[in-house]
């Protein structure tokens, strides 16, 4: 058997939608306000799509900055993968029609289900790729339009969720010293009734039975959500750390998924990381999914704190339950 490459993420490009939703807005929507959101979750404001403005649109806004980086042509591109829980449409997938709006002729393509852990597991899909050799250059994709999904009645949902995404560039590394590491990756399905979209598929199809019971919309048991993250999250990064011959103090740059300033800072504290090498944008745009990564990859760019080398932690806990990590050193 030949010998595995090692992938790297050779370009970084993010893109919100520019309509903020601030906290201020939400207290004239629903009974809450700026101080109890704050507490609860860090968050004070949240980007908002405008209507008739999808996942694939913010994610070739958000590829097209990461192409023009590399000054690379969209035909270059060999795969994509789209990392959402609100594509466009059941089908076709958002990847052909990102690949479509971007002009990549002759890639492939497919979409990644998992909710807030997805741009990781798509970021280990394209890794798999690069590695074994098939391909030398895949786009991955997180991008989400959870406003599209989110009942404004409902104040335990719509304060959490903002729209975004980001989009990065695999390429093979040169050498053992940047890339792609190692991860790990768990699933519990038992925790799918914890956080969840019941309306719309095959077990409930549309009806006006299922709007009227706004089925269609993300139904949430917090305090669930909240022990298994704040235990998964950390869980998972302390093995892939041992795994590795490493401790949180190694870690020159922590890459949460953005859903809860309490449960990131949980994280850190159980992995023993210097607090100054978390990242945190949560305030900026709530919770965006599968765009939560790369916005926050983004955010550590614009603060110097990731440079090439960098050893860098990703970390995610979402929907399903699914839950990741990944170990890394910055290319660049």
């Amino acid at each position: 058997m030949s010998q595995l490459l090692r992938a790297k993420i050779s370009s970084l490009g993010t893109y919100v939608p520019p309509r903020l939703l601030t906290n201020a807005d939400l207290e004239k929507m629903v009974e809450t306000n700026n101080e109890w959101i704050l507490q609860r979750t860090g968050i004070r404001e949240r980007h908002i799509a405008e209507k008739g403005i999808a996942s694939s649109d913010l994610g070739v806004a958000a590829a097209k900055k990461a192409l023009a980086a590399l000054h690379m042509e969209p035909s270059e591109i060999e795969a994509i993968i789209v990392a959402t829980v609100t594509p466009d449409m059941l089908f076709p997938s958002t990847a052909c029609l990102v690949q479509h709006k971007l002009g990549a002729k002759g890639a492939w393509g497919f979409d990644l289900s998992a909710a807030c852990s997805a741009f990781v597991y798509a970021l280990q899909a394209g890794t798999q790729f690069i590695a074994t050799g098939a391909h030398k250059k895949v786009l991955v994709i997180g991008s989400d339009v959870m406003s599209s999904i989110i009942d404004y009645t409902d104040r335990a949902t719509c304060i959490l969720f903002g729209d975004g995404a980001g989009a990065v560039i695999l390429e093979p590394a040169t050498n053992d010293s940047e890339g792609i590491i190692d991860f790990l990756h768990e699933v519990d399905g038992s925790g799918g009734c914890s956080l969840y979209m019941p309306g719309g598929g095959s077990m409930h199809p549309a009806t006006h039975e299922t709007v009227d019971q706004k089925m269609h919309f993300v139904h949430q048991d917090g305090q669930a959500v909240f022990k298994y993250a704040v235990r998964k999250m950390a869980e998972l990064c302390e093995k892939l750390l041992e795994r590795n011959g490493l401790k949180g103090s190694d870690i020159d740059v922590f890459i949460p998924h953005q859903a809860n300033l309490r449960i990131i800072n949980a994280t850190g504290d159980r992995l023993g990381l210097r607090p100054e090498s978390t990242i945190v944008n949560i305030e900026r745009y709530g919770n965006t999914t599968a765009g939560t990564i790369p916005l926050a990859m983004e955010t550590a760019l614009e603060q110097g704190k990731l440079k090439k080398g960098s050893l860098v932690l990703l970390a995610s806990v979402g929907a399903g339950f699914t839950a990741g990590a990944t170990l890394l050193r910055w290319a660049y």
